[in-house]
């Protein structure tokens, strides 16, 4: 298992998720191979998700 696994119950900020999915793409050299995509998307559904509550919190 991924060490950038989510937690159940744990929630990231959009900010953390960002750096993350920053931070995997440096790491990949702008290739990501199949196991990275997979990781990549699962971040981008979880930031994705951490956008919509943060911009309904600030409402």
């Amino acid at each position: 298992m991924s060490p950038n696994s989510v937690t159940p119950g744990f929630v990231r900020s959009a900010a953390e998720l960002n750096d993350q999915i920053r931070a995997l793409w440096r790491r990949a050299g702008g290739t990501l191979s199949a196991q990275e995509r997979v990781e990549y998307e699962l971040l981008v559904v979880e930031w994705a998700t951490a956008i919509r509550g943060e911009v309904i919190e600030a409402a």
